[in-house]
């Protein structure tokens, strides 16, 4: 089984809810919380996810990247 990729299902929801959910189905990986807006690098690492949030809500579709 492939581990998912992207969380479109996580739009509007918290932070909080987000990670958890994220972790859940893929354990170990890394979430970094960015407010929309900001820089971010443009690097690829499969085991990271950017939670772009604003307002406290996520605000993209996190993925894995």
């Amino acid at each position: 089984m492939e581990a998912k990729s992207v969380w479109p299902e996580l739009l509007g929801k918290s932070v909080e809810e987000a990670r958890q959910q994220i972790g859940a189905d893929f354990p170990g990986i890394t979430v970094h919380v960015v407010s929309e807006g900001s820089m971010v690098t443009m690097d690829f690492n499969e085991q990271r996810v950017r939670l772009f949030v604003k307002d406290g809500k996520v605000v993209r579709e996190p993925r894995r990247g």
